[in-house]
């Protein structure tokens, strides 16, 4: 059940003119600008759906395409990615043979934290959950969001503490929704 427009938390400092905008919004427009295919997952996902979970990463599943991962690539590079985690001046070269080449990505954008994840467990890839994905308002971009009954079958395989709470608001979320409440 698509809603109007998302104000989530950035975790990032706001650029002039841009104070309103969200990391998710901020990113979403540079994929969308370059026609990366996209699906937002994770607490984004959960926020847009109507959990009350607060998170500051953004986290998307990718088609692995070689058109889609080297139109992916050019948008990182406008987003100045640098692998998370990694140790200072490690060597990455953002193009579409490097993402070929992995699958999962931890990155840090100039607009905060940035999960690309081109597998899911236990539901496969993006072609797995695109039929399912629904359109979302975000800011004025329709960005494809994961469908409630995946991302419930995400949380309850992970099993982490902080996984299982947003499994019970996500239940939650969905029993509202069969009931029509």
């Amino acid at each position: 059940m698509p809603i109007g427009p998302a104000r989530m938390p950035c975790a990032c400092s706001s650029m002039a003119g841009e104070t309103d905008k969200s990391a998710l919004e901020r990113i979403a427009e540079v994929l969308l600008a370059h026609g990366v295919e996209f699906i937002v997952i994770g607490g984004q996902a959960e926020a847009l759906l109507g959990s009350p979970r607060v998170t500051y990463d953004v986290d998307l599943c990718y088609r692995r395409t070689k058109e889609n991962l080297v139109l992916l690539a050019a948008a990182l590079r406008e987003l100045d990615v640098q692998l998370r985690g990694a140790p200072a001046g490690l060597p990455f070269q953002i193009g579409a043979r490097s993402l070929a080449l992995g699958s999962n990505f931890t990155l840090t954008t100039r607009f905060g934290p940035l999960d690309l994840l081109g597998y899911l467990e236990p539901l496969g890839g993006y072609g797995e959950i695109i039929d399912k994905a629904e359109s979302y308002d975000i800011g004025g971009l329709a960005v494809r969001v994961i469908d409630l009954d995946d991302l419930i079958t995400i949380r309850q395989h992970i099993r982490r503490p902080k996984d299982q709470l947003s499994l019970l608001q996500l239940q939650a979320i969905k029993k509202m929704r069969d009931e029509g409440t």
